[in-house]
């Protein structure tokens, strides 16, 4: 456990780990930094490290908005399917930071992990 619920990104992976238990990872990103506000796992995914890598996805999605000059336009969430595996990043309403998330499919619905994960941007402020 890498998390003091005293922080608005502890808060936030307490209260998805209370309504996903089962899920693999969970983590609140900063963008800026791609460092780990607060983190989770109950499997042997590092949810620090993959931080990191994740918010190169991210980033590289905002420049290729940017790119395309699609206006008024900023990533809600990105999904990755793996075979065993959904990595759900949430971007939060600010753009600053993200939500983490990894699930296996057959233990938690992909609408109701969205629907958790998306409760909890209004936290992170």
């Amino acid at each position: 456990m890498a998390y003091s619920t005293s922080t608005p990104a502890g808060q936030v992976v307490q209260n998805i780990l209370n309504d996903l238990p089962a899920l693999l990872a969970v983590a609140v990103v900063d963008i800026s930094s791609g460092m780990s506000l607060a983190s989770h796992s109950n499997s042997s995914i590092n949810p620090d490290t993959a931080a990191a890598y994740n918010t190169e996805v991210v980033k590289q999605k905002q420049k290729a908005i940017s790119a395309l000059k699609l206006q008024n336009e900023t990533i809600d969430d990105v999904l990755i399917t793996l075979t065993n595996q959904l990595h759900l990043l949430k971007v939060a309403n600010d753009g600053k930071k993200f939500i983490y998330l990894v699930v296996n499919p057959r233990d938690t619905n992909l609408a109701i992990a969205r629907e958790v994960v998306r409760s909890q941007t209004d936290l992170l402020k």
